[in-house]
């Protein structure tokens, strides 16, 4: 699926607050913790637990997340599909920085084990 500019738009403009929420009810339900959730989003933005809830309360665009972060290096090898579209294959660097962000959570609620999930070079 072929990602549009209007698709870009509408990313950037979202707000972090908006969709943490459904964050935390994804892993939750599937048994892992809001703890482990910051532990991703710690590792793909280099924010801490004061900062994701500094943000959230600024009540922060994705664009405006993702201008602040520090993306990891190994965040390149975040592939494969999510919501449709394949993360390799998206060329605009801010809705595949979310959707790095989106495959990590999903990981995580699907039981991956968190050395998968942080792409760890020990694995």
């Amino acid at each position: 699926m072929k990602v549009t500019p209007e698709h870009n738009e509408r990313i950037a403009k979202m707000k972090f607050s908006s969709v943490y929420p459904h964050y935390v009810t994804k892993v939750e339900k599937k048994g892992r913790t809001k703890d482990e959730l910051h532990k991703v989003i710690n590792w793909l933005t280099g924010f801490s637990d004061t900062d994701i809830q500094k943000l959230i309360d600024e009540q922060v665009t994705f664009e405006t997340f993702f201008e602040k972060a520090s993306i990891h290096p190994n965040a390149t090898m975040i592939k494969g599909v999510i919501c449709g579209y394949r993360i390799e294959e998206i060329d605009n660097e801010l809705t595949r920085k979310t959707r790095y962000l989106d495959k990590l959570v999903d990981e995580l609620a699907k039981g991956r084990k968190m050395d998968k999930i942080l792409r760890s070079s020990k694995a």
